[in-house]
């Protein structure tokens, strides 16, 4: 087969491309802007394009398929030459579906905890040493690429409800068509597509109704909104609710407890408790008993960005997050609290994406960093232009946030040299963006706190 990929440098896409060249295929594919790790990733693989840009010259007869990335526009060269020329042309989510139609296929949706509920089912799969591909959104420890396709029965996909290319506009996870599904809550996101929270609800609706015969779904019981969306559906397929399972804290250790056994995990905060109920689940149907699951868990470090543990000391914990939702902030907020109830907690949140920037959005945020003792929000000035949004003050972020004591940053370099100045004795200090804090680097950061 020979593949060509529109806009190979996105996190779904050069995988996808490595794991086709890994299969066998012939892939090429282009892009006009490249980062880090797509470069390198690609290049170790000689799949990284010889120039950035668009070369319509590359869309030959011999193509078997073109994979079209979300970054691509709809005017965009390589796709009209495609198009005139009646190659067929897949987005990501619908190639994957392509790949994997003859397999069993566990699909994860749910406006959060998607990525670590399959990053724990790829882990303990792995520990039980069964074959399995799968699709995650983040980079895992043990696992070279964040696709992998191949002969094997099982797939497991973590399926975003974002659209799937400039030409399909229908949500990835739609495309999937899922024997086990789960739904872990939802929250209203992406608002620059969905404008109202019905219209992004009825997409989990419509989710459901994709879920194979016979198949299998399982949803958050403590979520009221997906409660709801669960007694109105008419589906055939089997729901079954997780709830918290039984566990404790002790020193800043959360331990499952499971028929008089103690499983210390290196993950916390309530959040991940329903998510490994979400994963427990699933590999229960799999076939891998609830001991050997919470066994696995043990060693389960998490998915990259998802309270990640920058650097710690005897009296502080520095992580970072990729929390950037209403519903992400305060649970993950939650977490650190709870699992440190006698250290304060400065807890730093990036504004970044098009919905969480966009003033009609941003009332969505109040209250929800009310649990940290000094709340921190950073917008980078930059950001409103690139986005094309009108930019707003620290009163209205602090009048969306319902915190008159909130502090308000606007430049990397104050909010840099602020966190540094800080005291952290007896604190935790929590950093939260989908983006990068306009570059500051964070492992730099951490040790310039940490070895004041």
């Amino acid at each position: 087969m020979k593949v060509h990929f529109i806009a190979i440098g996105g996190s779904a896409m050069h995988n996808l491309a490595i794991a086709l060249h890994k299969k066998g295929f012939e892939v090429t594919g282009s892009d006009d802007v490249l980062f880090e790790p797509s470069i390198s990733r690609l290049s170790r693989y000689a799949l990284l394009p010889d120039k950035n840009g668009w070369y319509p010259e590359k869309i030959t007869d011999d193509l078997d398929a073109i994979i079209l990335g979300m970054h691509a526009r709809v005017d965009n060269s390589e796709l009209l030459a495609a198009q005139r020329q009646n190659i067929k042309i897949y987005s990501y989510p619908e190639y994957i579906y392509e790949q994997s139609k003859e397999k069993l296929r566990v699909v994860i949706g749910g406006s959060h905890g998607k990525t670590t509920i399959t990053s724990m089912i790829l882990h303990a799969l792995q520990a039980a040493g069964k074959q399995f591909d799968y699709l995650v959104g983040a980079q895992l420890e043990g696992f070279d690429t964040m696709v992998q396709l191949s002969d094997a029965p099982l797939i497991i996909i973590e399926g975003d409800e974002y659209l799937s290319s400039p030409i399909d506009l229908r949500p990835k996870f739609h495309l999937y068509k899922a024997n086990i599904a789960v739904i872990s809550g939802i929250a209203w996101d992406h608002i620059n597509v969905f404008p109202t929270f019905e219209n992004y609800t009825e997409q989990f609706e419509i989710f459901i109704q994709t879920i194979q015969p016979k198949g299998t779904l399982y949803y958050a019981g403590n979520d009221r909104i997906l409660q709801q969306l669960i007694a109105d559906n008419r589906s055939a397929v089997v729901k079954t609710a997780y709830q918290l399972p039984h566990y404790e804290a002790v020193n800043g250790i959360t331990s499952i407890i499971s028929e008089h056994n103690k499983y210390p995990l290196q993950v916390f905060g309530e959040h991940n408790l329903l998510n490994l109920e979400a994963a427990r689940s699933v590999c229960n149907e799999l076939g891998i008993k609830a001991n050997d699951f919470y066994s696995s868990m043990v060693t389960f470090k998490g998915a990259a960005r998802r309270l990640e543990l920058l650097g710690k000391s005897e009296t502080t914990n520095i992580y970072k997050d990729f929390a950037h939702s209403p519903s992400k902030l305060k649970a993950t907020i939650h977490a650190v609290k709870s699992q440190f109830p006698h250290r304060k907690l400065i807890a730093c949140m990036e504004l970044h994406t098009f919905s969480s920037l966009n003033k009609e959005f941003l009332s969505e945020y109040n209250g929800c960093m009310d649990e940290a003792d000094e709340a921190v929000v950073f917008i980078d000035a930059k950001t409103f232009a690139q986005k094309k949004l009108k930019p707003y003050d620290d009163a209205a972020v602090k009048a969306a946030f319902n915190m008159d004591d909130l502090l308000f940053f606007d430049k990397p370099q104050n909010l840099k040299t602020y966190v540094e100045e800080q005291d952290l004795t007896g604190k935790n200090l929590l950093l939260m963006s989908s983006g990068n804090f306009g570059g500051i680097n964070l492992s730099e950061l951490t040790g310039n706190i940490l070895n004041k």
